[in-house]
């Protein structure tokens, strides 16, 4: 901690209820589907509880210093799989853990990047994405559990995309699989896992288009996927599994992003979510006739994590509401697999004794920005959080990363508190290259345009100086990841309207960055931002670079780091700390030394609200 002063006691005080709010991620079913497995955090990070009846006790099943993450049933046994790392680096190790005996056996080895698992249908073999060749590219992998050293490579990545594994075939000989390169260029293939030979199924070399295997259709020969060929929008599709075949585009008639789907074991019923505008609608479909139905009981806000029980008679999955945290909830399902009935919370996560009424409910609303589209202004989207009062308010923009994220009316105990404690309005905008809008839209910030997106926020000050209840001469800003680099971007565009910017884990100069970013993900982020090999495009990374434009910031900033993050690495924030101070400018520095991308630890994450609270209290409500 650098330039933060102590955190007053009263500051402490006030936000504990704000700090013990807590959430629960639905994950897996029991094997015999009466009880289910959520991640929650009682203590320092996300552990796996078993909860085995609706409203029933969360019991703890791990227990250790790190995140569990990636948890996965073993079809026909007890047994799951999950993820952790060490001091958020990323480099995920596959473990195998029995929750009767508590005991967990590492099944990788203990140095790559291990990721991405899925287990055969008989529960005897797991694929799945690692590093573990040379350290650079995302290879898959099989492996028998029983005997790890059985781990032997699958598919070789020749180029710097991500290969993913989906789903084995019924018969176990061959693998679906996930090619992905970037939001809007991705591709399916079967893997014959006899002969080595890959089949592409869905996407083309010179033709880009987005492909998300979802299911492979043992007898009808095909696979679900979910993509956009021929829309702006991400369709659910079956295809047949033949050289030239074409998609039978299922959802043709929803005009939004499927944004993900699940099939039951025995095939007989299928569910998938969209995403409109921002909402989550969750439908429940027959495979065999293609008819789907919204389930009308699903509450407004964001489902994700949708998961049949092994006897197909429920729905788990994870609802989010503006107003509560992620909990885990589960739909009874009826005869047919268009049928469905009661839907049931399993899990009450605890909201720091206070209640879901006093948490602000955002609203959208849509601003002009400063091109056209069809001869009238191009309309950003954006969701506002605002205070019980008449204002004018202070407001403080929070801006998501990706940046092909999205920012969704789910509950964030950060932005209730600023609302409910400092008084502000919270403006999240889905500016220009955010997903869930179209593919057009997704793409609207690349390359060259990369600053279009920071003249969507001039555009969303110049619309807050029109509404009479938002303080125009009190606004801050603040994001994370890309929404970092927006920050930092906005505070060189915009310094003489901004009192306050808050960085985390931001990007400062693209080169840099693209540089020193982890192996594994340079051509990743290279499809995104643009290859920094190239003289031309170099030239345009140096020069929108907010490290090299530290002389047009004058605004206090806030930059918050974590020392072992593989994706936006320490030196990007170091660089810009000594940067400002070397130009005279208010700095203060947090830097969690067992921490990622982002803060995963609770004794991290409270320390940075904290800190936050106060910094926007001192600039951005107080400040001259």
């Amino acid at each position: 901690m650098e330039g933060v002063p102590e955190i007053p006691r009263e500051l402490l005080v006030s936000l504990m209820r704000y700090q013990n709010i807590r959430a629960a991620v639905f994950r897996a079913w029991t094997p015999d589907s009466n009880g289910i497995y959520v991640s929650t955090g009682f203590g320092n990070v996300d552990s796996i509880h078993r909860v085995d009846q609706p409203g029933g006790a969360r019991q703890q099943l791990t227990f250790y210093n790190e995140r569990v993450a990636g948890i996965l049933g073993r079809p026909g046994g007890r047994e799951l799989l999950f993820t952790r790392d060490t001091g958020g680096s990323e480099f995920a190790q596959i473990f195998e853990f029995d929750p009767v005996s508590g005991e967990a056996v590492m099944l990788t080895d203990g140095k790559s990047r291990n990721t991405a698992a899925v287990w055969d249908r008989s529960g005897s073999r797991i694929a799945y994405r690692s590093t573990r060749r040379d350290g650079v590219f995302n290879d898959i992998w099989i492996m028998d559990p029983s005997d790890p050293d059985s781990a032997s490579i699958a598919l070789e990545s020749v180029d710097g995309s991500r290969w993913s594994p989906i789903e084995f075939s019924a018969s176990g000989s061959k693998l679906l699989l996930h090619k992905y390169t970037s939001i809007t260029d991705s591709r399916a293939y079967l893997l014959d896992l006899d002969s080595g030979a890959a089949m592409l199924l869905a996407g083309r070399e010179n033709d880009a288009s987005t492909n998300l295997p979802v299911a492979i259709d043992d007898e009808n020969e095909g696979f679900w996927f979910i993509t956009d060929q021929g829309s702006e929008f991400n369709r659910l599709a079956w295809q047949a599994m033949t050289p030239n075949a074409e998609p039978e585009f299922v959802t043709a008639g929803i005009p939004w992003n499927v944004s993900s789907a699940v099939f039951s074991h025995d095939r007989r019923r299928a569910a998938f979510v969209t995403n409109e505008d921002g909402m989550s609608r969750v439908y429940v479909m027959n495979p065999a006739t293609r008819q789907y139905r919204p389930v009308e009981n699903i509450p407004t806000g964001v489902a994700f994590g949708l998961r049949f029980s092994p006897d197909g008679r429920r729905l788990g999955m994870t609802l989010n509401t503006p107003q509560s945290p992620s909990d885990a909830f589960a739909l009874d399902l009826g005869e047919g697999p268009l049928d469905y009935g009661t839907l049931t919370r399993w899990t009450r996560s605890e909201m720091g004794g206070l209640d879901s009424s006093v948490m602000s409910a955002p609203e959208l609303v849509h601003y002009p920005t400063f091109d056209e589209v069809d001869g009238a202004s191009r309309q950003i989207p954006a969701w506002v959080y605002k205070p019980v009062g008449q204002g004018p308010f202070p407001v403080i923009i929070a801006i998501h990363g990706g940046p092909e994220g999205q920012a969704r009316p789910s509950f964030n105990n950060t932005y209730q508190m600023w609302v409910n404690k400092l008084g502000v309005a919270v403006i999240r905008p889905n500016v220009r290259g955010s997903a869930g809008y179209g593919k057009t839209y997704v793409g609207l910030d690349n390359a060259c345009k990369r600053e279009d997106s920071v003249r969507d926020i001039g555009a969303l000050l110049d619309w807050i100086e029109t509404q009479a209840d938002l303080d125009a001469g009190r606004v801050g800003v603040y994001g994370a990841s890309y929404g970092g680099y927006m920050v930092l971007a906005s505070a060189a565009h915009f310094s003489d309207r901004l009192r306050a910017a808050v960085d985390s884990v931001g990007i400062s100069n693209f080169v840099t960055f693209l540089e020193t970013t982890q192996d594994y993900r340079r051509d990743l982020r290279r499809a995104e931002y643009g290859d920094e090999r190239d003289p031309e495009m170099r030239a345009h990374l140096e020069k929108i670079s907010p490290l090299n434009n530290v002389d047009r910031i004058n605004v206090p900033i806030f930059v918050v780091q974590g020392q072992n993050d593989p994706r936006v690495p320490v030196t990007e924030s170091e660089q810009m700390v000594a940067a400002l101070r070397e130009a005279g400018n208010t700095v203060w520095y947090m830097n969690a030394l067992n921490e990622g991308h982002g803060y995963k630890r609770r004794e991290n994450r409270d320390v940075f609200q904290q800190a936050m609270m106060l910094f926007f209290r001192e600039h951005l409500i107080n400040g001259e």
